[in-house]
C-alpha cells in the first residue's frame, strides 16, 4: 500500500503547474476550485483486493489569508474484487495556509462530514467521515491558483474502516483579488546617431570627422536606413545670424561628405541650429569646441 502511495504521489508532483512568477498581497475572499486525481480505496476487508481510482470534486471557500474554511464535494469510484465501489462525499474543511501571501504556500487541513457508499461486502451506508489534508498551493497571478493535496480519508463503518488515500489536483479561482501589472512596455528604439566636430570658425571637414562619417554612412547602408538627420550647431562665440549660416555650412559640408559616400542626397535632410541647441551650457560669447558640431541620426 505504501508503495503504491508513493507512486501516485510521484506522478500527481510530475502533473504539478511549476509556474513561479511574482504575485501582490493576497487579499481576503471567496473562491472556488474544481479538482480532479486519483484515489485507492483500501477497505480493511480480507478477500477484497483493491485497485487503484479516481476521484473529482469541487470546493467552494472563503480565505481569511492563512486560515481558510471551505465546503468539498468528492466521487470516488474503484473496483474491489472486480466489483464497481461509488462513494459521495461531503465535506467542511479548515485548512491554514503557512505563507500565504508567496506564490507557493505549503498547508495543512482538517474536514469532517459525511460519505455514502457501496462496497461489496459491507452494503450501502451513509456514515460519518473525517479526513486530513497536507498540500501546496501555487499561485498563478489575477486570482487563478493551484493545489496538490494528500487526502487521507476515513469513513466510520461499523466493524471496518474503509480507507481512502486521495491525491488531488485542484484548479481554482479567488474573488477580488488584485490584478497582476502589466509590465510596462519596451521604450522605443533609439535612433544610432553620430556627431562631427568642427574647429573654430571652420566647416571643413577635419580626418577625424571624416571617419566619423565614414562609419555613419557604413552604418547607413548596413541598416539600410532610408531617412537621415543631419543637424549643425555652433557655439555661442558669435552673433546668432553669423552662427546660424556657420551651423548650416557645416551640416551642408557633411552632407556633401555622406553623398560622396554613398548616400543619396535625397535621403538627408539638412538643417542648421546656430547657437540655440549647445551640448555644453557656455554664457554668450565663449568658444566651446564640444557645440561647434553636427549631429548624424539614422532614422
Amino acid at each position: 500500500m505504501k508503495m503504491k502511495i508513493g507512486a501516485v504521489v510521484a506522478a500527481a508532483l510530475l502533473a504539478a503547474p511549476v509556474a513561479v512568477q511574482a504575485q501582490s498581497a493576497a487579499l481576503p475572499g471567496f473562491y472556488i476550485g474544481a479538482q480532479g486525481g486519483l484515489n485507492i480505496l483500501d477497505t480493511r476487508i480480507n478477500g477484497l483486493n483493491e485497485k487503484l481510482g479516481f476521484a473529482v470534486g469541487g470546493v467552494i471557500g472563503y480565505d481569511f489569508v492563512g486560515p481558510r474554511v471551505e465546503i468539498e464535494g468528492v466521487y470516488r469510484y474503484n473496483k474491489v474484487s472486480g466489483a464497481s465501489v461509488n462513494q459521495y462525499g461531503g465535506m467542511l474543511n479548515v485548512l491554514y495556509d503557512f505563507m500565504a501571501d508567496s506564490v507557493i504556500s505549503p498547508h495543512l487541513g482538517l474536514g469532517a462530514g459525511v460519505n455514502y457508499l457501496s462496497i461489496p461486502a459491507a452494503g450501502k451506508t451513509t456514515k460519518f467521515a473525517m479526513q486530513f489534508i497536507a498540500g501546496v498551493k501555487v499561485g498563478l497571478g489575477d486570482g487563478l491558483f493551484t493545489s496538490l493535496d494528500y487526502k487521507l480519508h476515513d469513513t466510520f463503518v461499523s466493524g471496518k474502516d474503509p480507507l481512502n488515500h486521495s491525491v488531488m489536483l485542484t484548479l481554482g479561482y479567488k474573488f477580488g483579488q488584485p490584478m497582476t501589472a502589466s509590465p510596462p512596455p519596451p521604450p522605443p528604439p533609439v535612433a544610432p546617431s553620430y556627431i562631427v566636430f568642427f574647429d573654430f570658425d571652420r566647416a571643413n571637414i577635419t580626418p577625424q570627422a571624416m571617419t566619423t562619417i565614414k562609419q555613419a554612412a557604413a552604418a547607413a547602408t548596413a541598416g539600410k536606413k532610408t531617412r537621415i538627420g543631419v543637424t549643425g550647431h555652433a557655439d555661442r562665440s558669435g552673433n546668432d545670424a553669423y552662427n546660424m549660416a556657420l551651423s548650416l555650412r557645416r551640416a551642408n559640408a557633411v552632407k556633401d561628405a555622406l553623398v560622396r559616400e554613398g548616400i543619396p542626397a535625397a535621403n538627408i535632410a539638412v538643417v542648421g541650429r546656430g547657437e540655440s541647441q549647445p551640448l555644453v551650457q557656455t554664457a554668450d560669447g565663449v568658444r566651446e569646441p564640444q557645440n561647434r558640431r553636427v549631429e548624424i541620426v539614422l532614422n
